[in-house]
């Protein structure tokens, strides 16, 4: 075999290996939508979400029952909007049903703070279920 054949295998060899190493996978950041209409990340006290501009993640959420939900089986919703006017941010206008669903997102450019808040009239208390949402540069 020749030096360059050697060279091309060692070469597809490497890119199999990073591949399954998973190097290139999004970051999974995991939410619970709670049945109590408050959003948790175990481990924190306060729900805080901290990203760098750009970066893609999967967000997965565990939805549990609120007491009520949209007629399309929607539990919790979750929009994102930017926290020095309140507008909504394209593309983050999430419904959750019942369970745990992925969610694949690309965190906005605009380095800053936002708030996620719930879309979806869960029950009273809806109005307390949001999160800060940090943009790093």
């Amino acid at each position: 075999m020749s030096r360059f054949g050697t060279v091309a295998i060692l070469i597809a060899g490497l890119l199999l290996e990073t591949a399954s190493y998973g190097f290139a996978q999004p970051r999974i950041i995991e939410l619970t939508a709670d049945r109590d209409s408050r959003y948790r990340i175990a481990g924190q006290r306060i729900p805080e979400i901290t990203i760098r501009a750009g970066e893609a993640f999967i967000l997965r959420v565990t939805a549990r029952k609120g007491k009520s939900w949209n007629r399309d089986g929607s539990i919790h919703g979750f929009a994102l909007l930017r926290a020095k006017d309140r507008s909504k941010v394209d593309g983050w206008d999430l419904l959750f049903k019942l369970g745990t669903q992925d969610f694949s997102l690309v965190a906005p450019l605009e380095a800053g703070e936002y708030e996620a808040v719930c879309t979806v009239i869960c029950s009273e208390d809806h109005e307390g279920m949001h999160l800060k949402f940090i943009v790093l540069p």
